[in-house]
């Protein structure tokens, strides 16, 4: 297999491996932990940061902050209110930590301001449609991760419909790519994500999975999240609190299936798990790598 890296704004991640993205939302109202980083109506900047040291001691390779929910059903916020959460925490986290830092934005005026203050990766669910923002991305130099995601996130869930989810989820991603390829940026700093669980019922989203595969023949680094979403939920009959050993389970067959695809094609593209529990997720990979070590 191949080493893979992908250059982040001076930075490298190594995407030999199936890297780990943990969770940092730093919104009121995110379906799975929202508001926990809160003191009343504001950040609680000590236990953001405190949760960021947790996260990175547990093995993440990069933190991803959302400062606008996008759970289904959320309503937007202003360009404002998404840059006073987001840039105070990045510009702390980058004082303190030697880490990447990943955006999860679709708006061209935090993407400006994230990259100007040491962001490393722009992480848009609406795959940089929003009026700027590719251009924005372009201007960054920094590698881009384009998501599906089926109308928008107060809409997504409300009867999604496909004729055939995954042609059209992977047709949605490949004109995206070329759109980004035509506005500067280079092939290998595109990453692709199928969006499972934006705009998906639980058949598009079992769909997807078995179809990694051609996610993977696209040759580009897949970035993957199911984390405490509602088809863990489903598939378990379980509440959100009660979905850990769920998620972590279908992050692990996700990469095993992405990386054994990557081996038979002798391909160069990675895997990047975007997580809320990174101590546990790290875990199973390290036991999946150590016990394949003595095949």
């Amino acid at each position: 297999m191949h080493a893979m890296t992908l250059t982040c704004g001076g930075k490298l991640l190594d995407l030999s491996r199936p890297a780990v993205m943990g969770i940092l939302n730093i919104t009121p109202d995110s379906f799975s932990d929202g508001g926990q980083l809160y003191l009343g109506e504001k950040i609680d900047l000590d236990k953001t940061l405190y949760t960021v040291e947790s996260m990175l001691a547990s093995g993440a390779d990069i933190i991803d902050i959302g400062g606008e929910s996008t759970r289904p059903g959320a309503s937007p916020v202003s360009v404002e209110q998404e840059l006073d959460r987001v840039i105070p925490v990045l510009q702390a986290i980058k004082a303190r930590f030697d880490a990447l830092i990943s955006v999860d934005t679709s708006t061209a005026q935090v993407i400006k301001d994230a990259a100007s203050n040491g962001a490393n990766l722009i992480n848009d669910v609406r795959a940089l449609q929003r009026e700027g923002a590719l251009e924005a991305a372009a201007a960054s130099g920094l590698p881009v991760c384009l998501m599906h995601m089926q109308n928008q996130p107060d809409t997504m869930q409300r009867n999604p419909v496909y004729t055939d989810v995954v042609t059209e989820v992977l047709t949605f991603l490949q004109q995206r790519k070329q759109a980004c390829q035509a506005a500067g940026i280079a092939s290998e700093q595109i990453l692709l994500d199928p969006g499972f669980g934006f705009g998906k019922t639980l058949q598009h989203n079992l769909a997807l999975f078995h179809a990694l595969d051609r996610f993977v023949d696209t040759g580009h680094s897949l970035l993957l999240g199911v984390s405490r979403k509602s088809m863990i939920g489903q598939l378990l009959g379980s509440n959100v609190d009660e979905r850990l050993i769920g998620s972590v389970t279908m992050a692990l067959l996700m990469a095993q299936s992405a990386v054994q695809r990557r081996a038979q094609m002798d391909g160069q593209s990675g895997i990047i798990l975007r997580v809320h529990d990174v101590l546990e997720t790290v875990q199973a990979l390290t036991i999946w790598h150590r016990t394949m070590e003595f095949k």
